[in-house]
């Protein structure tokens, strides 16, 4: 290996001293995040209730703490998740300002069109779960109440189960910039992927009847039939912008 010359030691000390006030920059923007979040956690725990409360037996439309820290609790991370949220413009432009130099002018377009797709996605993900599967969830589930029977829900609990689904679901709608990036570098092909269309059934239907969080057909179906419809448009993509054969690696095979 050379040496190290004065110049690449100067460059190398240049980026790292580069990459720390990035680094700052955006740890003050997210201190800055949760500090608002935070002062607004109880409206944002309340919005993220009312799927739920919407559904709750008459009279009982509010959920308990069990123990002395646990709405504090819950509020901190309600201040962190809302942070990043908030602070995520700045971060990625942070990101952004650091690698950007280093680009070409069509791989700097390209980041940007994936980190775009990639935010729709997932807010369509968070948004869908929300609107669409929570009324339908909670509606079926709350429907073992009866008199003797009643719920009796935790702050920290229903936080847990509600941002874990949201979360989730924001991950599996990233199913279609997926499949174009793996078409785009060459792992697959459209046609390969149209080919495993019936493989692909089987587990959108097993990864809705394992994130869906009732056992009834109708509320996987909420789930797995956006799935399929990604999964399609997905193979749209990959005809559009992915190779037209898989890359020269000794593991893939062209079918």
């Amino acid at each position: 290996m050379p040496p190290m010359t004065d110049n690449t030691t100067s460059n190398l000390t240049g980026h790292l001293r580069e990459l720390r006030r990035r680094l700052i920059i955006s740890l003050v923007a997210l201190g800055i995040g949760f500090v608002v979040a935070y002062y607004r956690s109880e409206e944002l725990y309340a919005l993220l209730l009312a799927p739920l409360k919407a559904h709750m037996p008459q009279g009982q439309g509010h959920v308990i703490f069990t123990g002395i820290i646990e709405p504090f609790y819950v509020y901190m991370k309600i201040g962190l998740l809302g942070g990043i949220v908030l602070s995520s413009p700045v971060i990625f432009y942070q990101v952004w300002a650091f690698v950007a130099p280093g680009l070409q002018r069509s791989e700097a377009a390209g980041f940007l069109l994936i980190v775009a797709a990639s935010a729709v996605l997932f807010i369509s993900g968070v948004a869908f779960a929300y609107f669409v599967v929570f009324p339908f969830g909670f509606q079926y589930l709350l429907s073992y109440a009866t008199e003797d029977l009643r719920p009796y829900l935790s702050m920290s609990d229903y936080f847990s189960f509600a941002t874990k689904m949201l979360l989730a679901f924001g991950l599996v709608f990233q199913l279609p910039l997926a499949m174009l990036v793996f078409a785009r570098i060459g792992l697959v092909t459209a046609y390969q992927l149209l080919s495993w269309w019936r493989y692909a059934v089987v587990l959108i239907l097993v990864a809705a009847a394992i994130l869906t969080p009732t056992p009834d057909a109708f509320n996987q179906l909420l789930m797995a039939g956006p799935l399929l419809v990604l999964y399609g448009l997905g193979i749209i993509l990959a005809k559009l912008f992915g190779r037209r054969k898989t890359a020269n690696l000794p593991f893939l095979k062209e079918r």
